[in-house]
């Protein structure tokens, strides 16, 4: 995708390693701060996805977060749609997980 300026980065690190974990967890704050400095988006061209959702927030604020969850709950009020996906993530299952990337293991 870099033709068409979507750059999709993944660390490699081993989930057993606390210090990899640590680390992939710093190195991908800081990734995102530099995103979204060059004015840059976490979400590409097919959404947020779970794995960056928890840093959402540094993209679209606090105010636009809330305002994304009002949406979700006018539309599914019984929460039946993805329950879970995209607001409230379950990381633990990620840091466990031996098929997703090292970015999936970011935020507990």
């Amino acid at each position: 995708h870099a033709g068409d300026g979507n750059l999709h980065v993944n660390f490699l690190l081993d989930r057993a390693n606390t210090d990899e974990l640590v680390r992939a967890e710093r190195a991908t704050q800081e990734l995102f701060d530099v995103v979204l400095k060059l004015d840059g988006t976490l979400s590409g061209e097919h959404g947020i996805g779970i794995a960056k959702s928890p840093f959402m927030s540094m993209e679209v604020g606090d105010t636009g977060l809330k305002v994304m969850k009002s949406i979700k709950k006018a539309l599914d009020p019984n929460n039946i749609m993805n329950p879970g996906k995209i607001f409230e993530p379950n990381w633990a299952f990620f840091r466990k997980s031996k098929n997703l990337t090292a970015n999936s293991a970011t935020r507990t």
